[in-house]
């Protein structure tokens, strides 16, 4: 069978076409395909935040909801701007390295900050 008409998300050879469309019966997934070259159009590498925008050594970022501090009873708040990051490699998912006022050197995730 040919790669177009198995689902991509499940791999099932049951999928068939309703219009432009290809849908597969047991997942429900549906997709396009010839549409999908545009899609997969790679992006650039790099650290990147929760709305998706490129992150770089120096940005200010904004704290998107409340965290816990690991080993403490403080937490950091959502709306907390932190200046001057440093992107590292991703130990854990922590890939932000920052000092928070009041609280001091700690890591982030990029997945729960915004560029400011």
């Amino acid at each position: 069978m040919n790669d177009a008409t198995k689902c991509p998300k499940c791999g099932s050879e049951h999928a068939y076409q309703d219009r432009d469309l290809w849908v597969c019966p047991e997942c429900a997934h549906e997709w396009s395909a010839t549409g999908d070259a545009a899609a997969q159009v790679p992006q650039e590498a790099g650290v990147r935040d929760a709305h998706g925008n490129l992150l770089a050594d120096g940005d200010s970022v904004i704290v998107m909801k409340d965290l816990k501090v690991k080993g403490s009873s403080s937490v950091v708040k959502g709306g907390t701007k932190v200046r001057n990051i440093r992107l590292q490699e991703a130990t854990d998912g922590h890939n932000i390295a920052c000092k928070i006022d009041g609280i001091g050197a700690m890591n982030l995730k990029s997945e729960f900050v915004k560029k400011a």
